[in-house]
């Protein structure tokens, strides 16, 4: 335990494997970002938005299911096993939507998609965390969230444009081949577990344990109910921008190569913007942060109802890019402030369970919505919903 040291530049190597293994991860998702809605009308034909955004509602569930118990099982099983475990069942994702016959099979994709994400992303981030100490927090989840949605964009953009050029299926997905096969060699053979540094870490800790993690981290805690909230909402108008952007691009006659390019624009803002919010929101007020983001991006997905033009769009895609950067980092930064060393992990899989379940209620709710009351009623049911995230926020959350 001597020989184990807390922080950015003491663990450089490990930290930066992690950051590698976790663009993987966020490739993974880019595959479908761009194109899946247009392989579901065109390859299977589908025109319900509730049928169509079904694989969305699969991968949120999984995903939300696997990150409570990634956070109960981190101490008991480590890190690392979890993150192997979550690349083997990323293995079969590609192979499958290459040649799925039936839609069912795109949906049972993405229910292993769904845990290899539960898995591996939650793992790499608590991993960096571990590694990183108090003080870099913030900064760690930014870099690691950069990773993950920078190759979540390209991977968008760079399947928009194979589609293009070569069909949608199948040399679209043989990114995710190298993707899965790169991040399982990397985990197996080169990345150490990290259960010391929580140890260490814990030696030094001044915070009183939660009674029930859980329910104090989903309701009971006023701060902490207030950003599991606001993850859920996130999450549900991200849940809706998959779903319905390449949709409502398609019928403003976007071509598959400007699709895949707005598409990207988003995440890639994200993902950079975060290198900097991930180290504002160990400096500056968390809550303040989770505001305004929140806010700027509730009014970011009211104004997408009178977008017309390719700037118009990119210029959404920036807002909400921004305004995403601005709470992403800062959601788990905030937990692990009300939270001790040893109970963070379950902790954040509590809070993750319920961001992720809203992937599946954004897409589920804007499916149904789109479905009765066309896609302008979906999109500012759920900007109004973001708004009042941002209220709660403002009423509940107390500055650590």
């Amino acid at each position: 335990m001597e020989n184990i040291k807390l922080g950015l530049r003491e663990n450089s190597a490990q930290f930066t494997l992690l950051v590698i293994i976790n663009a993987f991860v966020g490739g993974m998702i880019g595959l479908e970002r761009s194109i899946l809605p247009q392989l579901a009308e065109t390859a299977f034909g589908l025109s319900s938005k509730t049928a169509m955004l079904s694989f969305i509602v699969a991968f949120g569930v999984t995903k939300a299911i696997c990150n409570y118990f990634t956070g109960r099982l981190a101490n008991r099983l480590g890190r690392k096993k979890l993150l192997i475990i979550g690349w083997l069942f990323a293995l079969p994702v590609p192979f499958i939507l290459i040649y799925a016959p039936y839609w069912n099979w795109v949906v049972a994709a993405n229910v292993l998609l769904g845990i290899n994400q539960g898995l591996s992303w939650s793992a790499a981030v608590m991993m960096k965390i571990d590694l990183v100490g108090e003080k870099s927090r913030g900064l760690a989840v930014g870099i690691n969230e950069f990773a993950g949605y920078l190759a979540v964009g390209l991977v968008a953009f760079l399947t928009g444009w194979i589609a293009s050029e070569y069909g949608v299926r199948p040399y679209p997905f043989y990114l995710g081949i190298i993707f899965a096969v790169a991040g399982l060699f990397l985990s197996i053979f080169f990345l150490k577990d990290t259960h010391q540094h929580v140890a260490k870490e814990q030696e030094n800790n001044q915070r009183l344990s939660l009674k029930s993690v859980f329910w104090d981290t989903s309701f009971r805690h006023p701060s902490l109910g207030a950003v599991s909230q606001a993850g859920l909402i996130n999450n549900l108008n991200d849940g809706m921008i998959w779903g319905l952007w390449p949709v409502i691009l398609a019928a403003k006659g976007f071509s598959l190569t400007e699709i895949g390019l707005l598409s990207a624009i988003y995440p890639t803002t994200w993902s950079f913007s975060q290198l900097l919010t991930g180290r504002l929101s160990d400096v500056y007020s968390k809550k303040g942060l989770l505001f305004w983001g929140m806010l700027l991006q509730g009014l970011a997905i009211v104004g997408s109802i009178w977008a017309e033009g390719f700037y118009a769009f990119a210029s959404i895609g920036l807002l909400l890019g921004w305004g995403t950067a601005m709470v992403y980092p800062t959601f788990i930064n905030a937990i692990s402030d009300f939270t001790s060393p040893m109970q963070r992990a379950e902790s954040l899989g509590v809070f993750r369970f319920w961001r992720d379940l809203g992937y599946a209620l954004g897409a589920l709710l804007t499916g149904v919505l789109a479905d009765w009351w066309g896609i302008p009623g979906a999109i500012l049911a759920i900007g109004v919903l973001t708004l009042f995230s941002a209220v709660v926020i403002q009423i509940r959350y107390t500055n650590h």
